[in-house]
């Protein structure tokens, strides 16, 4: 079995092939301006979550619907990249974590403008 360090390394090299192939060789319009923000691999290998983000959320149904319709098509890609006697499964999550780091920020700016008010 995989240690989790390989898992990780794997999951780093999926995630920086899949950058470059959604740059370079995808032209689906739902997948644009996608970020790949980090990639999970089980230990067995068998998946692969790939979490990604956009810089509009209300465009995360968009971007899932066309990840899923090009799954194939990038594992394909991704295999013929990465030497692996078997190339895991693709999951796709989008990020909300990028989203709620926003909206923490948003609120820590009001509560500053706030307190700058009642000073």
């Amino acid at each position: 079995m995989p240690s989790d360090a390989r898992a990780r390394r794997v999951g780093d090299r999926i995630r920086e092939e899949l950058a470059d192939i959604l740059q370079r060789e995808v032209h689906d319009p739902g997948l644009t301006l996608v970020t790949v923000t980090g990639v999970d691999v089980d230990r067995e290998f068998g998946y692969a979550t790939i979490y990604v983000t956009t810089s509009d959320p209300q465009r995360s149904a968009e971007v899932l619907s066309g990840f899923e319709r090009a799954r194939g098509f990038l594992r394909s890609a991704l295999a013929a990249r990465i030497p692996l006697r078997s190339f895991p499964q693709l999951r796709f999550r989008y990020d909300t974590s990028v989203d709620e780091g926003a909206r923490i920020e948003d609120l820590l700016n009001q509560i500053k403008r706030d307190e700058r008010r009642g000073s």
